[in-house]
């Protein structure tokens, strides 16, 4: 998975949507203590920077040295470079110890992991018996009808064969995906629940946004120019209609949540 974002982890810093304000602050009233937090598949510590505004104190990994280079640097926040795959000793050692943690998160990544030994990972280190994990990912991004048309056919045409298989667990909102834990107090189920976040960007922007995806740079390796220049004016033309400049793109969130339990 490190290796897809490799190469446009610039890219990704720069382009990729912020999460909102009430993500987090639901998140956090699901968890009894504020005082450690991981952030798993951290990235550029996207979600590690708005932890680290709640909790006293953040871990936030990832299995990229290059993507960990462009994280926001705050005081209480601690970066660890990890393997993959990580033993229950190898956990204790990088990162805390037994039952010692109240939150985990993974934010646009649970689909990349192997899902029973990371699960095996975050039973022993969550608090019992209400530490809470949090996953999220946000599906594709929705602008206006004539631009969405314009994305809809690149998305599912052009674009769709350069995905890895485990996007159609993004694309299913997670609805699919294992996830072996309690609902959290005042919720019926573990989820997905929606939320929303919108990020005001210009074409170049939004641009940049598709070139930081994995596909994208897959369909380069293979000699293939996914934003071509007929695709690039098919694009020009929808978003210049009604007037160019910034346009309020909105990125829905589907968040899957629960308890570790006894």
């Amino acid at each position: 998975m490190a290796d897809l974002f490799i190469k446009q982890s610039k890219q990704y810093a720069k382009a990729r949507p912020d999460y909102p304000e009430e993500l987090f602050e639901y998140i956090a009233s699901k968890t009894n203590c504020h005082d450690l937090a991981w952030d798993v598949g951290t990235g550029n510590g996207q979600a590690a920077g708005s932890l680290a505004g709640i909790y006293k104190n953040v871990i936030a990994t990832d299995t990229s040295q290059k993507q960990l280079e462009f994280a926001i640097k705050l005081p209480n926040i601690r970066y660890e470079h990890t393997p993959a795959v990580m033993s229950i000793a190898e956990v204790e050692q990088k990162l805390a110890p037994k039952s010692s943690i109240d939150l985990v998160i993974v934010a646009q990544a649970l689909h990349w992991f192997d899902l029973p030994t990371f699960y095996q990972g975050v039973n022993w280190v969550l608090k019992k018996p209400n530490g809470v994990i949090a996953a999220w990912c946000y599906t594709v991004p929705r602008v206006n009808n004539v631009v969405d048309t314009v994305f809809d056919r690149f998305y599912t045409v052009d674009v769709d064969p350069y995905w890895d298989p485990a996007r159609k667990l993004v694309d299913n909102k997670y609805r699919s995906i294992d996830f072996p834990f309690e609902p959290v107090d005042g919720e019926e189920n573990t989820g997905p629940f929606e939320f929303m976040t919108e990020r005001l960007m210009d074409l170049d922007g939004f641009f940049t946004y598709l070139r930081s995806w994995s596909a994208y740079q897959t369909a380069k390796e293979k000699g293939v120019e996914l934003l071509s220049d007929d695709v690039i004016a098919a694009f020009r033309e929808a978003w210049n209609d009604g007037g160019d400049g910034n346009k309020a793109v909105k990125f829905p969130v589907n968040l899957r949540i629960g308890r570790v339990g006894n």
